[in-house]
């Protein structure tokens, strides 16, 4: 699944082509919608927050989509014929320069502007907003003294934007265990902060380095890198699941970096 950083990109991306302009075509294809037409309204403003995208448009409407695993938006010319495959896109909002063309997007929603906060309401301190919140996300961790560190990073509403790769690199860069409860982690702050300023790196530009690296092969320190030696110590990378049924995710750490 995409993660924060991804998502920002993406959200710029439909900022250079839609922000501004008046929406010639809307073809929404998805049920709830199919019949919606924006056609006529300009699109006002494009944001991420976390792992979700709102697009905003005149007369107080957003369109809400999250690309969940398999999600992305292409922009491409006016005119261009659409990708092969009709049934994988679900959304198309078009103007006379550009048309964004959503795939297999995971959410498609139409919704008042001033209710955004009924698809976004829940999540915690979005890490690349404008209006990040490093206690508020803290806090929210501490309130799960129990829950292992692995499972509380990467539940959004605690704090929205950390998938599996951030969260399997945050760890071992501060030497944490994922399967620490959440009260055994020394320095929650550091962790969130270390968190944050890793996908704020990242955000600027395609793939994650976390290495200072960003030759190919050489950019993470343990995600994709499972069997594969520590780059520190030169133990094995260890890889496994986390979580319970659809909230299972890979982890993969280093057990001599990262004890407990």
């Amino acid at each position: 699944m995409p993660e924060g950083d991804a998502v920002y990109r993406t959200a710029e991306r439909l900022r250079e082509a839609l922000d501004g302009r008046v929406l010639t075509r809307s073809d929404f294809r998805v049920p709830r919608h199919a019949t919606a037409d924006l056609t006529g309204r300009a699109v006002t403003h494009t944001v991420s927050y976390g792992k979700h995208l709102l697009t905003r448009v005149e007369g107080g409407l957003t369109v809400h989509t999250h690309l969940r695993m398999d999600g992305s938006w292409l922009v491409l010319p006016a005119g261009r014929r659409l990708p092969q495959g009709g049934d994988r896109v679900r959304l198309v909002l078009a103007n006379a320069a550009w048309q964004a063309v959503g795939m297999r997007l995971g959410m498609v929603d139409l919704l008042a502007t001033e209710r955004e906060d009924t698809v976004i309401g829940h999540l915690g301190p979005d890490l690349l907003g404008p209006g990040w919140d490093q206690d508020e996300a803290v806090a929210r961790l501490r309130a799960h003294p129990d829950t292992t560190i692995g499972e509380a990073l990467l539940d959004q509403r605690n704090l929205a934007g950390i998938g599996t790769i951030y969260r399997a690199e945050t760890l071992f860069l501060r030497g944490v265990s994922p399967w620490s409860p959440v009260r055994a982690v020394a320095d929650l702050d550091g962790l969130v902060s270390l968190a944050q300023r890793l996908l704020a790196a990242n955000k600027d530009h395609a793939g994650t380095v976390t290495t200072g690296d960003r030759r190919r092969g050489f950019e993470t320190w343990v995600y994709g890198r499972a069997g594969r030696p520590c780059r520190r110590c030169g133990s094995r990378i260890r890889s496994g699941e986390m979580g319970v049924g659809p909230q299972e995710r890979l982890i993969l750490w280093c057990d001599r970096c990262q004890p407990g």
